[in-house]
């Protein structure tokens, strides 16, 4: 048996509604905010991760999937969203033919080669924003309460926004001057990623998970302490605008995030939840003001954030997030050779009419037709036979009450329709163990 690659996974029919259900609400909450959708390949040519997220970061030296096309091409599965979004906005010129910032938002499949876990796949899912075009700290503050809205619209309230500034370019190479002098001689007392990252990047040794408690990095220098005057003025007034638009937040002097192209403002929103485990992670972000001018386009200063949808799906594990069943508009069950035909003819005739209909295709018994139905969960049955047949006349059957009249053929659509309006007409929008029609 040929079964699915590792760090894959099936969303199976059982599963799905909960994704569609998540993904109702990211379009929901995008559009609250004006943010289009924008998709791109599912692969690109290597150069631009390399370029973009960065050489010496773990995601290119470790984790992309790499292969030559027949071409000879070099090409990589995507990483993450933001190279591609920025690489489409400079190919496209977006930024001369759409209002700036450009606010848009992406959701698909990614790809790592990482240690499969719960909540984390080699090909794994994520929602995302980009505004891209405007270097005004309101962007910030706006993008991380677009983030804590979304979370809220899913009923996860209880989170804060970690948050910690890296600078422009005169403030990091300050603090990468600074970070180097003070590890130079304290760094065999770190781990052997760190010591290798050191040189390559010094700031991802703030972001070690191994030696988060270690003195050598709870008593280094940080990044916010390097700060140019700019910069810092920029920090204060997002965190000015984090306080305006009531989002909880904490500063982190020690988040660094982990991709080469941040600068200013970086971020993360975390969620005690007990289904999260010790990675309590849900949303990362941060602002990207010079990755247009390496992927040789125009100055265009942006930020964004993601989420993966995996890691999403486990934190509503911890909530009633649970969509319903499926519900079907009517089960259509004929009965007799005759009415066949015409049975067939009344389904399409309600489908082309916007209604989901289903019927058997078994010539089960009547019982048995029932039966079938139920597992579909209709709000209505349509019952036709040859009496039906003859008279041009249908008996629909209504599956919670069982109530059941008979209507004219020429009446069933409307009828139809109309019962399904009254019932949504007195929904209460409290579908929590709901007994309504609805």
């Amino acid at each position: 048996m040929i079964t699915k690659i590792k760090g894959t996974q099936d969303i199976i029919p059982k599963d799905i509604r909960l994704w569609q259900k998540l993904e109702e609400v990211v379009r929901r909450v995008s559009k609250l905010y004006n943010y289009t959708e924008i998709r791109t390949p599912i692969f690109e040519a290597s150069e631009l991760f390399h370029r973009g997220v960065g050489e010496t970061t773990d995601i290119v030296k470790k984790e992309t999937y790499d292969f030559l096309d027949r071409g000879g091409r070099s090409l990589t599965l995507r990483p993450e969203g933001t190279a591609s979004i920025m690489r489409s906005v400079i190919e496209n010129k977006l930024y001369s033919s759409m209002p700036l910032p450009l606010k848009l938002f992406y959701y698909g499949p990614m790809f790592r080669y990482e240690r499969p876990q719960k909540g984390r796949q080699r090909q794994f899912h994520q929602f995302g924003a980009e505004a891209i075009g405007s270097d005004n700290p309101l962007v910030d503050g706006e993008l991380i309460a677009f983030a804590t809205t979304f979370l809220f619209a899913l009923g996860i309230r209880d989170v804060v926004v970690k948050i910690n500034s890296l600078g422009d370019q005169e403030s990091k190479e300050k603090y990468h001057s600074r970070i180097l002098e003070y590890l130079k001689p304290r760094i065999g007392e770190l781990c052997q990623d760190c010591q290798r990252r050191h040189l390559e990047n010094p700031l991802r040794v703030l972001d070690c998970k191994v030696d988060k408690d270690n003195p050598v990095l709870l008593e280094a220098p940080k990044p916010l302490d390097s700060l140019s005057d700019q910069a810092k003025q920029h920090f204060d007034k997002v965190i000015g605008y984090l306080k305006a638009l009531g989002v909880n937040y904490e500063i982190d002097k020690n988040l660094v995030r982990g991709l080469d192209y941040y600068t200013h403002t970086v971020f993360e929103i975390e969620a005690d939840l007990e289904t999260l485990g010790a990675q309590a992670t849900l949303c990362g972000g941060g602002r990207y003001d010079g990755l247009s001018e390496t992927l040789g386009g125009p100055k265009l200063p942006s930020m964004g954030f993601s989420f993966g949808i995996e890691r999403l799906l486990l934190a509503l594990e911890s909530f009633d997030f649970y969509p319903g069943l499926d519900r079907i508009d009517a089960y259509l069950i004929v009965l007799g050779d005759q009415a066949r035909f015409a049975g067939a003819a009344i389904a399409e005739s309600l489908r082309r009419g916007g209604l989901v209909i289903d019927y058997d295709y078994g010539e089960r018994s009547i019982k048995g037709q029932f039966n079938q139905g139920e597992k579909l969960n209709p709000r209505y049955f349509l019952i036709f036979g040859e009496d039906e047949y003859a008279s041009g006349a249908i008996n629909v059957k209504n599956a919670k009450t069982g109530v059941q009249e008979r209507i004219e053929l020429q009446d069933l659509y409307r009828h139809l329709v109309n019962a399904i309006q009254s019932a949504y007409s007195g929904c209460t929008g409290n579908c929590q163990n709901c007994e309504d029609d609805c």
